[in-house]
């Protein structure tokens, strides 16, 4: 499938080139050799094993049948200190724990202790497989090969968002494992949705040793349909429970210098706009809460061009670092776009969380900064892991995609999977530990 980006617009050169760092691609087994970093700083170059163990996460009915099927749970543990877990339902990640500057491991993404937690109405795609299509797509509506296609409005009653009513997520997948490599597989009947063609769809994890999560996405059709698949983890290197005040002391750099221009109701207009001098200018480090105060509606929702040269394949997407844990994030894609959003729509009981231009002094403590919810408050916190409460900014998103609602735009890259082509997604979740000069 086309990635190439046909805006007719330059925005010049980056603005610093803080956003470069290296990626090399490796297959992978059940033990490889690497190079590992040591807690003291240290170097040691030997053979590493990860080990993978399957158990059982509760149970699901069907979206469509009813039958009652059994969810899988997959936990991987690397040398490093690592581990991730994945479901089989949604083929959700639900928990990616990793170690600090000090050694201690900490839980970096929201989600729920239990499977009725992920199939509860108020889940925000955390840690989701999202398809048939992420993100937009406008009007609900688009064409190929002149028929035009209603599919399902379920974003203010007017768009379609994250495949839908019953989107991919909502989904058991079936599971093949190969050694640590988990394969989860959903077929997707034609009309479902409103979409053409039944779909074949798979995502592949696998954790390596030098603390790198690999997935990747393929599907096949049997009409042309609009691919564009992602994950949906929430992001918050503190720890999934610290909340919107740690959210706002990482430090990030996206190697973007446009994005997609979009109207009120976050839907592209097919026009985009050079980051230069603007809010979304992240091409250098910057504290993500003073960015976002500086944003309009002081937070981020929007898609990223990546910045890529031609034909390249996968790319240094973003670097994230929280400062007082040491964590690190770095992400690498083959994907055109990512979207960055901070957890704008989240609970916000007294509608006074928001960043502020600059930090406060104490940067580096930890200060917990729970909001009281009020009695009678209606917008309440979201219930996650270990008695958690999920509130606005409390996490940040990085999801790898093609640009949003690109079956309605010529001059964006390639949507359309069409019958004997494969669509292939891949992007790597890097952690590490940040070292001060």
């Amino acid at each position: 499938m086309s990635s190439g980006v046909g805006s007719g617009q330059s925005c010049g050169e980056p603005a610093s080139s803080s956003v470069q760092s290296s990626y090399v691609s490796a297959g992978g087994s059940k033990s490889e050799s690497v190079t590992v970093r040591t807690m003291d700083g240290s170097h040691q170059s030997e053979a590493q094993s990860v080990t993978l163990t399957v158990d059982g996460f509760g149970t699901v009915k069907d979206p469509l049948t009813d039958e009652v099927q059994p969810v899988k749970r997959f936990t991987w543990t690397n040398e490093s200190g690592m581990s991730v877990q994945v479901i089989s339902y949604g083929a959700i990640i639900t928990s990616i724990k990793v170690p600090g500057k000090n050694g201690a491991v900490d839980d970096v993404v929201l989600g729920f202790d239990n499977i009725l937690g992920y199939r509860g109405a108020n889940n925000p795609y955390f840690g989701a497989t999202v398809g048939r299509v992420a993100n937009r797509i406008g009007g609900g509506r688009f064409t190929i090969d002149g028929v035009v296609y209603e599919v399902t409005k379920n974003w203010e009653g007017r768009h379609q968002l994250h495949g839908g009513k019953i989107g991919f997520d909502k989904f058991n997948w079936t599971s093949h494992v190969e050694g640590t490599v988990v394969t989860l597989s959903h077929t997707n009947k034609d009309g479902h949705e409103g979409y053409p063609g039944t779909v074949l769809a798979s995502v592949t994890y696998e954790l390596k040793n030098d603390n790198r999560l690999v997935v990747k996405f393929r599907a096949v059709s049997d009409k042309p349909t609009p691919i564009n698949l992602t994950n949906h983890s929430y992001f918050n290197l503190a720890g999934h429970n610290t909340g919107h005040e740690e959210v706002y002391r990482h430090i990030i750099s996206l190697n973007a210098d446009r994005i997609t221009e979009t109207d009120e109701d976050s839907i592209p207009t097919g026009k985009f706009l050079c980051v230069g001098g603007t809010p979304y200018d992240l091409r250098i480090p910057r504290e993500l809460g003073p960015a976002m105060s500086r944003a309009p509606g002081e937070g981020y929702d929007n898609n990223f061009c990546i910045t890529k040269g031609t034909e390249q394949g996968m790319t240094f997407i973003a670097r994230v670092v929280h400062p007082h844990s040491g964590r690190t994030l770095e992400v690498y894609t083959d994907q055109p776009g990512v979207q960055l959003y901070t957890s704008n729509f989240m609970p916000d009981p007294n509608r006074n969380i928001r960043p502020r231009p600059i930090n406060a002094g104490d940067y580096y403590e930890l200060t917990h900064l729970e909001p009281v919810v009020p009695a009678m408050a209606t917008d309440l916190p979201i219930r996650g892991k270990g008695g958690a409460k999920y509130f606005k900014h409390g996490a940040f998103c990085l999801e790898t995609q093609n640009f949003p609602d690109a079956v309605n735009h010529a001059n964006f890259p390639n949507s359309v999977l069409v019958p004997g082509e494969t669509y292939e997604h891949e992007v790597v979740y890097k952690f590490g530990l940040f070292e001060e000069n």
